[in-house]
Protein backbone atom coordinates (compact mmCIF):
# COMPACT_ATOMS: atom_id res chain seq x y z
CA UNK A 1 0.00 0.00 0.00
CA UNK A 2 1.07 3.39 -1.21
CA UNK A 3 1.98 6.20 1.41
CA UNK A 4 -0.75 8.18 0.14
CA UNK A 5 -3.23 5.22 0.39
CA UNK A 6 -2.00 5.02 4.04
CA UNK A 7 -2.57 8.99 4.86
CA UNK A 8 -6.23 8.42 3.09
CA UNK A 9 -7.56 5.19 5.14
CA UNK A 10 -5.73 7.43 8.08
CA UNK A 11 -7.88 10.44 7.17
CA UNK A 12 -10.67 8.28 6.75
CA UNK A 13 -10.57 6.70 10.07
CA UNK A 14 -10.39 9.60 11.74
CA UNK A 15 -13.55 11.15 10.62
CA UNK A 16 -15.39 7.98 11.58
CA UNK A 17 -13.90 8.15 15.25
CA UNK A 18 -14.76 11.84 15.26
CA UNK A 19 -18.28 11.19 13.76
CA UNK A 20 -18.82 8.99 17.01
CA UNK A 21 -18.85 11.19 18.94
CA UNK A 22 -20.67 13.98 17.32
CA UNK A 23 -23.85 11.63 16.47
CA UNK A 24 -24.76 10.65 19.69
CA UNK A 25 -28.03 12.20 19.81
CA UNK A 26 -28.71 11.12 15.93
CA UNK A 27 -29.72 8.12 15.42
CA UNK A 28 -30.22 7.93 11.70
CA UNK A 29 -26.26 9.23 11.34
CA UNK A 30 -25.66 7.06 14.23
CA UNK A 31 -27.20 3.83 12.17
CA UNK A 32 -24.83 4.90 9.24
CA UNK A 33 -21.62 5.07 10.85
CA UNK A 34 -22.17 2.01 12.86
CA UNK A 35 -22.93 0.21 9.59
CA UNK A 36 -19.43 1.97 7.95
CA UNK A 37 -17.57 0.95 11.47
CA UNK A 38 -19.00 -3.02 10.54
CA UNK A 39 -17.34 -3.08 7.26
CA UNK A 40 -14.17 -1.30 7.90
CA UNK A 41 -11.26 -2.91 9.18
CA UNK A 42 -8.31 -0.60 10.10
CA UNK A 43 -4.98 -1.20 12.03
CA UNK A 44 -4.50 0.26 15.42
CA UNK A 45 -1.73 0.88 17.26
CA UNK A 46 -1.22 -1.80 19.55
CA UNK A 47 -0.39 0.19 23.00
CA UNK A 48 -3.32 2.03 22.62
CA UNK A 49 -5.51 -0.98 23.12
CA UNK A 50 -6.13 -2.40 26.85
CA UNK A 51 -7.94 -5.38 27.64
CA UNK A 52 -11.67 -5.85 28.57
CA UNK A 53 -11.38 -6.56 32.84
CA UNK A 54 -14.69 -8.11 32.43
CA UNK A 55 -13.11 -10.77 29.99
CA UNK A 56 -14.43 -13.64 31.51
CA UNK A 57 -11.85 -15.91 30.54
CA UNK A 58 -8.71 -15.37 32.39
CA UNK A 59 -6.13 -18.36 31.40
CA UNK A 60 -4.60 -18.77 27.97
CA UNK A 61 -3.18 -22.00 26.73
CA UNK A 62 0.78 -21.12 26.81
CA UNK A 63 1.05 -23.84 23.76
CA UNK A 64 -2.19 -22.23 21.90
CA UNK A 65 -0.99 -19.11 22.03
CA UNK A 66 2.77 -19.73 20.96
CA UNK A 67 0.94 -21.43 18.11
CA UNK A 68 -0.62 -18.93 17.40
CA UNK A 69 2.25 -16.37 17.37
CA UNK A 70 4.57 -18.38 14.88
CA UNK A 71 1.13 -18.08 12.80
CA UNK A 72 0.87 -14.19 13.18
CA UNK A 73 4.45 -13.95 12.56
CA UNK A 74 4.17 -15.99 9.28
CA UNK A 75 0.94 -14.71 7.99
CA UNK A 76 0.16 -12.13 10.23
CA UNK A 77 -3.88 -11.86 11.65
CA UNK A 78 -6.17 -13.60 9.78
CA UNK A 79 -9.03 -12.37 11.96
CA UNK A 80 -8.88 -9.18 13.15
CA UNK A 81 -10.32 -8.41 16.75
CA UNK A 82 -12.79 -5.62 17.72
CA UNK A 83 -12.34 -2.71 19.81
CA UNK A 84 -14.75 -0.20 21.43
CA UNK A 85 -13.18 3.70 21.63
CA UNK A 86 -13.00 4.53 24.90
CA UNK A 87 -11.32 7.95 24.98
CA UNK A 88 -9.11 10.04 22.07
CA UNK A 89 -6.17 7.75 21.37
CA UNK A 90 -7.51 4.36 23.42
CA UNK A 91 -9.66 1.56 22.80
CA UNK A 92 -10.76 -1.43 25.25
CA UNK A 93 -11.38 -5.02 23.38
CA UNK A 94 -14.58 -6.09 23.12
CA UNK A 95 -13.40 -9.61 21.65
CA UNK A 96 -10.61 -11.09 20.21
CA UNK A 97 -8.16 -10.82 23.82
CA UNK A 98 -6.33 -14.58 22.35
CA UNK A 99 -5.28 -12.43 19.35
CA UNK A 100 -3.86 -9.45 20.98
CA UNK A 101 -1.78 -11.24 22.82
CA UNK A 102 -0.10 -13.24 20.82
CA UNK A 103 0.36 -10.35 18.25
CA UNK A 104 2.14 -8.52 21.02
CA UNK A 105 4.23 -11.91 21.83
CA UNK A 106 4.67 -11.69 17.74
CA UNK A 107 6.33 -8.22 18.15
CA UNK A 108 3.67 -6.32 15.60
CA UNK A 109 3.19 -2.94 16.38
CA UNK A 110 -0.16 -2.65 14.66
CA UNK A 111 -3.50 -4.75 14.70
CA UNK A 112 -6.16 -5.04 12.66
CA UNK A 113 -9.47 -4.41 14.15
CA UNK A 114 -13.18 -3.82 13.92
CA UNK A 115 -14.69 -0.48 15.97
CA UNK A 116 -17.66 -0.45 17.55
CA UNK A 117 -19.62 2.52 19.21
CA UNK A 118 -19.97 1.73 22.75
CA UNK A 119 -24.39 0.72 22.63
CA UNK A 120 -24.29 0.09 18.34
CA UNK A 121 -25.39 -3.54 19.87
CA UNK A 122 -28.97 -3.75 17.81
CA UNK A 123 -27.60 -1.50 14.77
CA UNK A 124 -24.27 -3.81 14.56
CA UNK A 125 -26.40 -6.60 14.29
CA UNK A 126 -28.62 -5.13 11.43
CA UNK A 127 -25.14 -3.70 9.55
CA UNK A 128 -23.72 -7.41 9.64
CA UNK A 129 -26.84 -9.26 8.54
CA UNK A 130 -27.00 -6.88 5.60
CA UNK A 131 -23.41 -7.62 5.06
CA UNK A 132 -23.23 -11.23 4.89
CA UNK A 133 -26.25 -11.13 2.36
CA UNK A 134 -23.29 -9.35 -0.30
CA UNK A 135 -22.98 -11.95 -3.20
CA UNK A 136 -19.05 -10.91 -3.37
CA UNK A 137 -17.99 -12.35 0.03
CA UNK A 138 -15.82 -15.73 0.10
CA UNK A 139 -16.28 -18.27 2.74
CA UNK A 140 -13.81 -17.12 5.05
CA UNK A 141 -15.25 -13.71 5.16
CA UNK A 142 -18.61 -15.61 5.70
CA UNK A 143 -17.33 -17.13 8.55
CA UNK A 144 -16.08 -13.98 9.99
CA UNK A 145 -19.14 -12.25 9.68
CA UNK A 146 -21.18 -15.08 11.27
CA UNK A 147 -18.21 -16.02 13.73
CA UNK A 148 -18.53 -11.99 15.02
CA UNK A 149 -22.88 -11.94 15.14
CA UNK A 150 -21.97 -15.24 17.64
CA UNK A 151 -19.32 -13.53 19.90
CA UNK A 152 -20.50 -9.87 19.86
CA UNK A 153 -24.03 -10.07 19.21
CA UNK A 154 -24.22 -13.13 21.91
CA UNK A 155 -26.21 -15.29 19.32
CA UNK A 156 -26.20 -18.79 19.16
CA UNK A 157 -26.50 -20.88 15.93
CA UNK A 158 -30.02 -21.24 15.88
CA UNK A 159 -31.05 -17.45 16.63
CA UNK A 160 -28.08 -16.41 13.97
CA UNK A 161 -29.83 -18.84 11.34
CA UNK A 162 -33.20 -17.14 12.20
CA UNK A 163 -31.42 -13.63 11.55
CA UNK A 164 -29.84 -14.90 8.19
CA UNK A 165 -32.30 -16.96 6.60
CA UNK A 166 -30.13 -20.13 7.11
CA UNK A 167 -30.28 -23.73 8.15
CA UNK A 168 -28.39 -23.94 11.64
CA UNK A 169 -26.12 -26.10 9.94
CA UNK A 170 -25.32 -24.11 7.52
CA UNK A 171 -24.27 -21.09 9.89
CA UNK A 172 -22.45 -24.54 11.74
CA UNK A 173 -20.51 -25.26 8.72
CA UNK A 174 -19.22 -22.02 8.27
CA UNK A 175 -17.83 -21.10 11.56
CA UNK A 176 -16.28 -24.47 11.43
CA UNK A 177 -14.35 -23.03 8.77
CA UNK A 178 -12.14 -21.03 11.49
CA UNK A 179 -11.24 -24.24 13.10
CA UNK A 180 -8.84 -25.20 10.35
CA UNK A 181 -4.91 -24.09 10.17
CA UNK A 182 -4.35 -20.62 9.55
CA UNK A 183 -2.86 -21.18 5.77
CA UNK A 184 -5.87 -22.96 4.95
CA UNK A 185 -7.89 -20.32 5.96
CA UNK A 186 -5.80 -17.84 4.30
CA UNK A 187 -6.22 -20.36 1.01
CA UNK A 188 -10.35 -19.65 1.12
CA UNK A 189 -9.95 -16.22 1.35
CA UNK A 190 -7.50 -16.04 -1.52
CA UNK A 191 -10.10 -18.17 -3.21
CA UNK A 192 -7.45 -21.29 -3.70
CA UNK A 193 -9.83 -23.67 -2.36
CA UNK A 194 -13.72 -23.70 -2.26
CA UNK A 195 -15.98 -24.45 0.90
CA UNK A 196 -16.53 -28.03 -0.72
CA UNK A 197 -12.73 -28.26 -0.25
CA UNK A 198 -12.62 -26.74 3.12
CA UNK A 199 -15.54 -29.16 4.17
CA UNK A 200 -13.39 -32.13 2.91
CA UNK A 201 -10.44 -31.25 4.68
CA UNK A 202 -12.73 -31.13 7.97
CA UNK A 203 -13.23 -34.76 8.07
CA UNK A 204 -9.97 -35.14 9.12
CA UNK A 205 -8.96 -34.43 12.79
CA UNK A 206 -5.21 -33.93 12.57
CA UNK A 207 -4.11 -30.12 11.30
CA UNK A 208 -1.20 -31.92 9.99
CA UNK A 209 -2.71 -34.15 7.51
CA UNK A 210 -4.89 -31.03 6.88
CA UNK A 211 -1.87 -29.28 5.25
CA UNK A 212 -1.03 -32.08 3.51
CA UNK A 213 -4.02 -32.43 1.38
CA UNK A 214 -4.76 -28.90 1.10
CA UNK A 215 -1.03 -28.44 -0.95
CA UNK A 216 -2.43 -31.66 -2.90
CA UNK A 217 -5.44 -29.42 -4.09
CA UNK A 218 -3.77 -26.70 -4.92
CA UNK A 219 -0.40 -28.08 -6.41
CA UNK A 220 -2.28 -30.79 -8.41
CA UNK A 221 -5.46 -28.67 -8.93
CA UNK A 222 -7.85 -31.51 -7.18
CA UNK A 223 -11.44 -31.23 -7.90
CA UNK A 224 -13.76 -31.15 -4.25
CA UNK A 225 -15.08 -34.95 -5.68
CA UNK A 226 -11.20 -35.73 -6.31
CA UNK A 227 -10.20 -34.67 -3.16
CA UNK A 228 -12.77 -36.54 -0.95
CA UNK A 229 -11.50 -39.94 -2.63
CA UNK A 230 -7.87 -39.29 -2.06
CA UNK A 231 -9.04 -38.64 2.10
CA UNK A 232 -11.37 -41.22 1.75
CA UNK A 233 -8.40 -44.29 0.23
CA UNK A 234 -6.19 -42.63 3.06
CA UNK A 235 -8.37 -43.27 5.66
CA UNK A 236 -9.46 -46.35 4.36
CA UNK A 237 -5.61 -47.51 4.33
CA UNK A 238 -4.64 -46.02 7.48
CA UNK A 239 -7.71 -46.98 9.73
CA UNK A 240 -6.73 -49.31 12.17
CA UNK A 241 -9.69 -51.64 11.78
CA UNK A 242 -8.77 -51.51 8.02
CA UNK A 243 -5.73 -53.47 9.01
CA UNK A 244 -6.84 -56.66 10.26
CA UNK A 245 -8.62 -59.10 8.36
CA UNK A 246 -10.82 -59.94 11.14
CA UNK A 247 -12.22 -56.14 12.02
CA UNK A 248 -11.42 -54.80 8.12
CA UNK A 249 -14.73 -52.64 7.11
CA UNK A 250 -16.71 -53.23 4.02
CA UNK A 251 -15.85 -50.66 1.33
CA UNK A 252 -19.38 -49.92 1.01
CA UNK A 253 -19.52 -49.43 5.00
CA UNK A 254 -16.41 -47.37 4.68
CA UNK A 255 -18.44 -45.21 1.99
CA UNK A 256 -21.14 -44.54 3.84
CA UNK A 257 -19.29 -43.88 6.90
CA UNK A 258 -17.26 -40.62 4.71
CA UNK A 259 -20.87 -39.68 3.35
CA UNK A 260 -21.81 -39.69 7.22
CA UNK A 261 -18.79 -37.79 7.91
CA UNK A 262 -19.03 -34.94 4.92
CA UNK A 263 -22.39 -34.43 5.12
CA UNK A 264 -22.42 -33.72 9.33
CA UNK A 265 -18.85 -32.24 8.93
CA UNK A 266 -17.74 -34.17 11.77
CA UNK A 267 -15.70 -37.18 12.79
CA UNK A 268 -18.64 -40.72 12.34
CA UNK A 269 -17.91 -44.11 13.40
CA UNK A 270 -19.28 -47.04 11.99
CA UNK A 271 -18.68 -50.69 13.81
CA UNK A 272 -20.29 -53.42 12.16
CA UNK A 273 -19.63 -57.26 12.40
CA UNK A 274 -19.84 -59.92 9.89
CA UNK A 275 -23.55 -60.71 11.17
CA UNK A 276 -24.26 -56.99 10.80
CA UNK A 277 -24.98 -56.44 13.90
CA UNK A 278 -23.05 -52.91 15.48
CA UNK A 279 -23.24 -49.34 15.85
CA UNK A 280 -23.11 -45.96 14.41
CA UNK A 281 -21.06 -42.93 16.23
CA UNK A 282 -21.60 -39.54 15.55
CA UNK A 283 -19.01 -37.03 17.49
CA UNK A 284 -19.80 -33.73 18.05
CA UNK A 285 -17.67 -30.54 19.90
CA UNK A 286 -20.71 -28.35 21.33
CA UNK A 287 -24.22 -28.47 22.04
CA UNK A 288 -24.79 -25.84 18.83
CA UNK A 289 -23.24 -29.13 16.61
CA UNK A 290 -25.16 -31.37 18.46
CA UNK A 291 -28.66 -29.38 17.54
CA UNK A 292 -27.35 -29.15 13.89
CA UNK A 293 -26.47 -33.10 13.76
CA UNK A 294 -30.45 -33.71 14.93
CA UNK A 295 -31.77 -31.24 12.54
CA UNK A 296 -30.05 -32.36 9.84
CA UNK A 297 -31.29 -36.19 10.31
CA UNK A 298 -35.05 -34.69 10.80
CA UNK A 299 -34.33 -33.37 7.99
Amino acid sequence: MSKKKKEQLGKGLRALLTKIDEVESKPQEKKKVVAELSRSVTEIDIEAIEPNPYQPRKEFIKEELLELVQSIKTLGLIQPITLRKIEEGKFQIISGERRWRASKLAGIKTIPAYLRMADDQGMLEMALVENIQRSDLNALEVALSYQRLIDECNLHHEDLAKRVGKERSTVSNYTRLLKLPPDIQEGLKQRKISMGHARALLSLDDPTLQMEFFKKITEEGLSVRNIEKQIRDYKSVTSPKAKTTENAVHPEVQKIKDRLSHHFGTKVEIARNKKGKGKLIIHFSSDDEFNDIIDSIED
